[in-house]
């Protein structure tokens, strides 16, 4: 790894390339991709051959790649139930297989995802140039909070390792630890959820510490939507007294894919040469243009993977796009993420994304906590309004029929959905490790 302490940009060769530059490499990886899952994947041979691609010439060229199927996570997980434990998509000889992850089973069934040495090498370049852009440099000391188990979180190691950076890994769940080893080894930089962050902040302040002089310059923060939100990284950033930075990954894909840098305007794409995106309309499956403001979902092709190669995988990530050139010099796309289409509800024809109820919440700090619970009413993605919403008061804030009414007001006027905002003290609502659920469906009665 050739990063330099003074450099603003890991790999300036790719990630300054125009969007035009890079096309006109990834065209080429694209026909070698296309060409090996022909040759090795019995996944693809059948379902291209089903869709009426015979071989990989029938394919054509990347600016044809809108015509070929999609790649759902459910079909992933069929395969795997035709053929386990790797699938049918397994496109690499076992004995090459270096490691096998799993993803959290959160929507389903895990899935398990073999990597060759060439998949891990791979995902370590790009989740550098991820880390890179939020700031971590060689020499710093970084804790992370992320599992390195049986999830993809893991290759995270490999990437810290690589970068020159201390690591000190204490894993969810080790709360009393991670505050030790903040006062004691006093590292610059810290990896976790933004839930995990707001829930760390939370508890410095009830315990009196002074989150600002622990010596954390930098927060890299990812795993779920909302360290890119302004309320959320404005709270981050003052209790701390450190630079918040959000990366995404996706666990099919690469982890830390994205990764924002100083300029604070969206995640960077960081998989030049190693993966190409595509944005799409999530109802009509059709391409979107990459242009400032248009929103859509990610979906993912990868060009150089060997052992479970997938072609236009759908994401669920709902993102808005950042095109135009970004002041610290990198010329790739960025993205921030509004929410999993997995999460939406749709109440009176209208799309709710739990994180954009979250972030008009959020902006009626210092009133509340910032934690709060979607309630529906009944199961499924339809609701009928108003929709249940419950919202946990800050510390000493007494609830009020005022507060309540003008949070209702702030939402409808935000998202366009009515709202029954319930508040409730500060303490009631779960706090998370990892990922905060925004949903409760328990009280649904159909």
């Amino acid at each position: 790894m050739d990063a330099r302490v003074g450099s603003a940009i890991l790999r300036p060769d790719v990630e300054t390339r125009t969007p035009e530059e890079q096309r006109v490499r990834d065209r080429t990886a694209y026909r070698r991709q296309i060409a090996y899952l022909f040759r090795a994947s019995p996944f693809y041979q059948r379902k291209l051959k089903q869709s009426g691609f015979a071989d990989a010439t029938a394919v054509g060229e990347l600016e044809d790649i809108a015509a070929l199927p999609f790649t759902e996570k459910d079909e992933i997980r069929a395969s795997q139930a035709e053929a386990p434990p790797f699938g049918m998509h397994l496109a690499a000889p076992r004995e090459k297989i270096a490691r096998v992850f799993s993803t959290s089973g959160t929507t389903g069934d895990p899935v398990y995802i073999p990597v060759t040495r060439a998949d891990i090498a791979m995902w370590v370049e790009i989740s550098s140039r991820s880390y890179f852009a939020a700031g971590l440099r060689p020499g710093m000391t970084l804790v992370s909070t992320y599992n390195a188990g049986p999830f993809v979180a893991g290759v995270a190691l490999d990437t810290v390792a690589s970068l020159g950076l201390c690591h000190v890994p204490i894993g969810t769940g080790n709360t009393e630890r991670l505050i030790r080893a903040l006062e004691l080894i006093r590292p610059q930089g810290l990896l976790c959820t933004p839930s995990y962050a707001m829930h760390l902040a939370e508890l410095l302040l009830a315990r009196g510490v002074a989150a600002d002089r622990l010596g954390l310059e930098r927060i890299a923060v990812a795993g779920e939507p909302g360290g890119g939100d302004p309320q959320i990284r404005r709270r981050l950033q003052t209790i701390f007294g450190a630079t918040v930075c959000e990366a995404m990954g996706i666990g099919d894909i690469s982890i830390s894919l994205w990764g924002e840098c100083d300029a604070q305007q969206g995640m960077h794409f960081c998989g030049g040469d190693f993966v190409h995106v595509e944005l799409i309309d999530p109802q009509t499956g059709r391409p979107l243009a990459i242009e400032d403001g248009v929103e859509g979902e990610l979906v993912y092709t990868a060009l150089q993977r060997e052992a479970a190669p997938l072609l236009r995988f759908r994401s669920r990530d709902q993102v808005v796009v950042f095109a135009s050139p970004c002041s610290c010099g990198r010329r790739t796309m960025r993205v921030r993420c509004i929410g999993r289409t997995d999460d939406l509800l749709i109440v009176r024809g209208v799309n709710v994304f739990p994180t954009a109820v979250r972030s008009v919440v959020a902006t009626f700090a210092p009133h509340v906590s910032g934690a709060l619970l979607i309630r529906p009413r009944k199961h499924g993605v339809r609701q009928e309004p108003p929709l249940p919403v419950v919202v946990e008061l800050a510390s000493g804030v007494e609830p009020s029929d005022a507060l309540a009414h003008a949070i209702e007001s702030a939402i409808r006027a935000k998202l366009v959905v009515a709202t029954k905002v319930e508040l409730v003290r500060c303490g009631t609502l779960p706090r998370s490790e990892y990922k905060t659920k925004l949903v409760d469906f328990s009280a649904a009665q159909e």
